[in-house]
């Protein structure tokens, strides 16, 4: 049988199918109070015990909103409105949600653990045993347990909080992006611990890297961006049967990258750009300029970066392991974490600024930032007052600060979620909103911490496009990746961190190929003569 034909059951199989049956909604009706659009209306879905499920859509489609309402979190804790004639809600269920610190209810590691294994009734002789068994299930290395989460990077807390989750051994797993934030080797790390514990498990995945999983679900289900479900079946048959419309909704598929690389954005995007030899004077002066620097945490050196400069129209890279440096190495830059060592923006001197409030006050003049986690930038209570209030150092009427706004948000697939609080978005739209921010401050220098983890692939390229056209206007992106794509062909240069010390700084193809383009050049040239 195809994997999209179906069977009329019989009555008796359809009531075994029932019995089999450990999660379901019936003629689901769901909105945001205060919004007109339903996110679902009228959705039938259900899940078989045992079976392994990719919810594959764009982001804001409602994939993470259906695993909260499979659950019972919706509207048990969140008071959602919804509607339906039934539902079914597994016995024994964990919920990985999108942001690790939303999981946590305690301050330090091993009491986190702990907090779960004395709910389960395990003795204290026993804890610490578990706790090491299934932290090294999850990759998670650390040399104590006593330490603050605070302390641990958003990639090292996202497999806490899998950790945690997989302590009360569930029989259905709920995963909304377990490896959203997690370095190639964790992501592998991450999807093989699953696959071992998985085996006799019911799964409902919502994930954009698919890459790792693609061959461990048996089902993929297809929504639309209104929650319609497009199609489902096994993966081979939707990728196949369903091309046009995962290109048309911008949804990840096997060789989106390439797809897009070949486009004429992609290749707008990809335009070799000319980097000065070493030893040639350059046609500006650095924004940025460190030497012998060092960002601090707890009394501690967290990030070292010996010598390094940032030239207008520089796209630098920063990739490295979880919990190398990468984002300490920007909020040291913003001031938000205590430095060390020659710091000068734009010729002043950062380190004789001592008092760190005014150092803040001086950095955010030239540099826009955006955090790793996106809610630790959000103070207003709707979508559309965040971005006005970005703009409330400039003096505009009321009618142009709308238009800038309403720009804004259209440029960042926003528009619509205006009334919508900011914590009520998908995490890829608390992301866009995060950036979107940052973005119409107009800053000389953009730090961006994984903007476009959690994003589909529209709304990753539609950032990448933006983020080029501020690049072409001589605005220098910093930005930590674990996208090795943006690292090799968009951005123009890559920093790699270890260890906490900035170990490799080095052109990208990008730049090499407009070398390659030169020399072409002048091969020609002398063939012609």
């Amino acid at each position: 049988m195809n994997a999209h034909q179906t069977i009329q059951p019989t009555e008796d199989h359809a009531q075994e199918m029932d019995r089999d049956i450990v999660a379901k909604v019936r003629d689901l009706r769901l909105k945001f109070p205060g919004e007109a659009a339903f996110i679902f209306k009228d959705l039938s879905f259900s899940v078989l015990r045992g079976e392994k499920i990719l919810l594959l859509g764009p982001s804001g489609s409602g994939k993470s909103t259906l695993l909260q309402v499979l659950s019972g979190i919706i509207p048990l804790l969140i008071e959602v409105p919804i509607r339906c004639t039934e539902k079914t809600i597994p016995s024994s269920w964990g919920l990985l949600f999108q942001d690790p610190d939303t999981q946590f209810c305690m301050p330090y590691v091993d009491e986190e653990l702990a907090f779960v294994l004395e709910n389960l009734g395990v003795s204290r002789s026993q804890m610490s045993w578990c706790m090491k068994e299934v932290l090294q299930q999850v990759g998670l290395q650390l040399n104590e347990l006593h330490i603050p989460i605070d302390s641990l990077s958003q990639g090292m807390k996202q497999r806490l909080a899998l950790a945690s989750v997989l302590l009360s051994n569930p029989e259905v797993l709920f995963l909304d992006e377990p490896s959203a934030l997690l370095d190639p080797e964790g992501r592998k790390q991450i999807w093989e611990s699953i696959r071992v514990i998985a085996e006799d498990r019911t799964l409902i995945i919502v994930e954009h890297r698919i890459e790792e999983i693609i061959d461990f679900v048996d089902k993929v289900v297809l929504f639309d961006p209104m929650g319609n479900i497009l199609g489902q079946g096994e993966p081979e048959y939707v990728f196949q049967k369903f091309h046009r419309e995962l290109q048309e909704y911008g949804i990840w598929y096997p060789g989106v990258w390439e797809d897009f690389l070949e486009s004429p954005a992609g290749i707008k995007l990809t335009e070799p750009v000319r980097s000065v030899p070493v030893g040639e004077a350059h046609s500006s002066e650095p924004i940025l300029e460190l030497a012998s620097f060092r960002g601090m945490r707890y009394g501690k050196s967290v990030i070292e970066v010996e010598r390094a400069e940032v030239y207008p129209g520089d796209f630098i890279a920063v990739t490295g392991p979880n919990g190398a440096g990468k984002s300490s190495l920007l909020l040291s830059l913003l001031g938000l974490v205590p430095s060390e060592g020659s710091y000068l923006l734009r010729g002043t001197s950062m380190d004789l600024i001592k008092k760190r409030k005014r150092k803040i006050e001086r950095t955010v003049r030239e540099i826009g930032f955006v955090f790793q986690n996106p809610e630790f930038q959000f103070i207003a209570d709707e979508v559309y007052e965040e971005i006005a209030y970005s703009l409330k150092g400039d003096v505009l009427s009321l009618q142009d600060e709308t238009k800038r706004v309403a720009n804004i948000l259209t440029q960042f697939g926003l528009a619509g979620l205006e009334r919508r609080h900011p914590y009520q978005l998908s995490l890829g739209q608390k992301r866009r909103l995060s950036v979107a921010g940052a973005a119409v401050l107009g800053k000389s220098v953009l730090l961006l911490d994984e903007p476009t983890f959690g994003q589909d692939a529209a709304n990753t390229f539609a950032i990448l496009q933006y983020c080029e056209e501020m690049r072409s206007r001589g605005v220098a992106i910093v930005m930590v990746t674990h996208e090795e794509m943006i690292a090799e062909f968009i951005a123009t240069h890559r920093w790699v961190i270890q260890g906490g010390r900035l170990v490799v700084q080095q052109e990208t193809r990008r730049v090499s190929n407009q070398q390659l383009v030169s020399l072409e050049a002048v091969a020609e040239g002398g063939r012609t003569m």
